[in-house]
């Protein structure tokens, strides 16, 4: 089963060319290692939210923008086996002293991915989310999600992605759990769209909202607790 580690972070806008540096710089790394793809997004679309939101997830500063990414990876196997490489490998602990955002803030975890419908075409645009779901409505989440999918994928989307929460660790200022309000009994779900371009992103969400088939009266999680925003990616590197 295909793996994801996700991340969160916040970055100041001014540290913006040094951070996709350092991204570009790491990616090779991670495809070394056995990743497959890596993927760093820029926020471009990021609303506030009445209950919680991704700024308030990584306690965003005004100066700072959200950068959503994430890492994939064949399976957990190969992931846990990359992570351990990573921890020793002195061109990782160089890159680790060169951050040009607070670490303290970053969020991340491991998740298991659950639904993956794509069409071929690289990302232009990607809509990211975060969602609390309680453990026992995991198959009706997937029931749901994988419909959804195949409308947006109707109207524009190349990729939808739905990874549930797996190795999801609690932070000392923030994390995963914090960013959607989770409780005992819900999982983090690390969820993505990719569109080919924000237009394509625009134009496919207005069509999406007035078909019927997107309307669902029961969602089995709490929407208020669902962070979401839009994002254009920095770095998107995949293993040949």
């Amino acid at each position: 089963m295909a793996y994801i580690d996700g991340f969160v972070v916040a970055v100041p806008a001014a540290n913006k060319d040094a951070y996709r540096r350092l991204a570009a710089a790491a990616a090779p790394l991670y495809l070394e290692f056995g990743g497959t793809r890596i993927v760093e997004a820029w926020g471009d679309d990021v609303p506030e939210g009445k209950v919680t939101d991704l700024r308030r997830a990584v306690k965003a500063r005004p100066d700072e923008v959200i950068v959503f990414s994430w890492i994939e990876y064949p399976s957990k196997g190969v992931r846990d086996a990359a992570s351990a490489k990573m921890m020793s490998d002195p061109r990782m602990k160089e890159l680790g002293t060169q951050m040009p955002f607070d670490g303290q803030r970053m969020i991340y975890g491991g998740f298991e991915v659950s639904l993956d419908a794509r069409t071929q075409g690289r990302a232009g645009y990607v809509d990211g989310a975060l969602l609390p779901v309680p453990a026992g409505n995991k198959d009706a989440y997937r029931a749901i999600a994988s419909s959804l999918a195949a409308v947006l994928r109707e109207h524009g989307a190349t990729r939808v992605v739905d990874a549930w929460g797996d190795d999801v660790p609690d932070g000392k200022v923030t994390d995963f759990k914090g960013a959607v309000k989770a409780t005992g009994d819900e999982q983090v779900v690390f969820s993505w769209i990719e569109w080919p371009s924000k237009e394509a992103r625009d134009a496919g969400w207005r069509k999406a909202f007035a078909d019927p088939r997107m309307r669902q009266d029961n969602a089995p999680y709490d929407e208020r607790r669902r962070t979401h925003g839009g994002f254009v990616p920095l770095v998107d590197e995949q293993a040949s």
